[in-house]
């Protein structure tokens, strides 16, 4: 990590700021922070060049364009390397038979803290800039906000990571810190954050709504971990929830696919999401992960990344839920021979800008990082977790958070595409379940709503049943891959600070795992 950080404070890829309504993607040439920070114009394009690691990378796929989906869902139950996998450090990954050696892993790492470098030189050098105080403190929020996401990511990739808090650090700090000093810090960068404006003149920048959305799943995520205040987390996890859901500015859109739609970008559903369009970078740096989904086109070649088990996962889904034909595709129109084309093995749908199909190395397709619906998860979840499905905040209860994520998953009632104005019927509502029952259909709901969102292997982690649900498809997986491998060539720089996780070659610690851990 020393090397990624000690060249950042000397050579920022940074990007011109926008003067348009969207959030400008275009990287710019390299500017040194002990001169740079001068202007107003000099800040904004600081902040945007920690927004630009989220979808660029000169190294490999971006974060959000394949890498943390690697870590994320390539790594998980549902998800396998097709045959059109020559990669053997991706096949690897969906083995789970990495090592610390991975690649990928390593590329992942190096982002995430490149990313955090940026936010560091930022945050310290754009109080010197010459603009008001109000834009200076926005701008700092805004990276913050990232600074958390990124920090989010890494500790719970890895557990335990190095907390670079500074443009300026010593060799000291490139050692592996306590998950609850990680998490403390992240929660006091989203805290700072929610001082953000409700709304951005540019679109795709992050708000208030990100910050406090995000914090909501920060302490939903922490109640998991076996030294946490469970009781304090999730209300805590409930309150934050409902201030989102309470501030009237989101809505779930009633066709699942337009929170996918290239057309509908950062619509009513969006609350943060990295920003693709096709064209960035020359044409090459638009989501990267229609290459792994869509590279092989209209055959029965199994692209890079396929289902692992149809009855497990494509068949599970219930008749009329909208999710499934939304996240997978079986068959897909072909303009070139004007007929629809069926596949064996049904594609993973939600990332194939079929605008620009024939551009199979990108698409304009965003990335949601929060949508609302998973504020409604969050909520629901916690609440059931709090004192079962029944339990009510000001006014909702758990029952209600999760029902409405089913009433737009089979039009129901507000969702409805032919609404007769008569009173709906709420045919798959939920009720009269048991803590357990409603967690165990919660669960399933989380797979049916976020295939390809890169959440999956967190999801498993946190609801300690990782081993349990991956080796129905993945037999090699063990407790050890409740976290990822730190990367040989980062604990190089400090070997004893950046000690290895458990499992892995090169590991002095014992097993952390209880029997929890399934």
């Amino acid at each position: 990590m020393k090397k990624i950080l000690i060249t950042l404070l000397v050579g920022l890829n940074l990007i011109i700021a926008s003067c348009t309504d969207e959030l400008d993607q275009h990287p710019s040439g390299l500017l040194t922070n002990s001169n740079y920070f001068q202007t107003e114009d000099d800040a904004v394009t600081a902040v945007d060049g920690i927004y630009a690691i989220l979808v660029h990378s000169d190294k490999n796929t971006p974060l959000y364009g394949d890498q943390i989906l690697y870590l994320n869902d390539l790594a998980s139950d549902y998800m396998r390397a097709g045959a059109n996998s020559n990669s053997p450090e991706t096949r690897a990954i969906s083995s789970v038979t990495y090592d610390a050696t991975n690649f990928e892993v390593q590329c992942t790492w190096e982002q995430i803290y490149k990313g955090i470098a940026r936010a560091n030189i930022a945050i310290d050098n754009i109080p010197k800039v010459s603009a008001s105080d109000e834009i200076k403190q926005r701008l700092i929020n805004e990276a913050k906000f990232l600074r958390a996401l990124l920090y989010f990511n890494a500790v719970q990739f890895w557990g335990e990571v190095p907390l670079v808090k500074s443009s300026e650090y010593s060799v000291e700090d490139l050692k592996r810190q306590s998950v609850e000093d990680v998490y403390d810090f992240i929660i006091q960068d989203l805290k700072d954050a929610s001082a953000l404006p409700a709304e951005q003149n540019d679109k795709g920048r992050t708000t208030s709504g990100s910050a406090i959305a995000l914090l909501s799943r920060v302490y939903l995520v922490h109640s998991s971990l076996l030294d946490a205040d469970v009781d304090s987390d999730l209300n805590n996890a409930v309150r934050y929830a409902y201030e989102v859901i309470n501030s009237g500015q989101y809505e779930l859109f009633a066709n699942f696919y337009d929170a996918f739609d290239p057309a509908k970008k950062n619509g009513k559903e969006h609350i943060f999401s990295a920003q693709f369009a096709y064209g960035q970078d020359n044409g090459f740096s638009g989501n990267s992960t229609q290459h792994c989904t869509w590279s092989t086109g209209f055959n029965q070649n199994e692209p890079v990344l396929i289902i692992t088990d149809l009855n497990l996962f494509y068949n599970s889904y219930a008749e009329g839920d909208q999710r499934k034909n939304s996240s997978y595709a079986k068959r897909l129109y072909n303009p070139s021979t004007d007929s629809f084309f069926e596949f064996d093995l049904p594609r993973f749908r939600k990332l194939i800008d079929t605008v620009n199909g024939a551009n199979w190395v990108a698409s304009a397709i965003n990335v949601p990082i929060i949508r609302y619906a998973d504020v409604y998860f969050t909520l629901a979840e916690a609440l059931n977790e709090l004192d079962g499905p029944d339990n009510v905040y000001n006014g909702i209860s758990a029952y209600d958070a999760l029902n409405e994520i089913r009433r737009r998953a089979f039009r129901e009632g507000k969702y409805s595409a032919d609404p007769t104005g008569s009173t709906p019927s709420y045919t798959h509502d939920l009720s009269g379940l048991t803590k357990e029952s409603f967690r165990d259909i919660l669960q399933q709901e989380r797979y049916f709503e976020f295939v390809l969102e890169q959440t999956r292997w967190f999801d498993l982690v946190r609801w300690k049943k990782l081993v349990t649900s991956v080796s129905r498809t993945k037999p090699a997986v063990s407790v050890r891959n409740y976290r990822f491998p730190i990367p040989n060539s980062e604990r190089l720089l400090n070997p004893e600070g950046l000690w290895q996780n458990y499992g892995y070659d090169g590991a002095t610690v014992s097993n952390p795992y209880d029997t929890s851990y399934k």
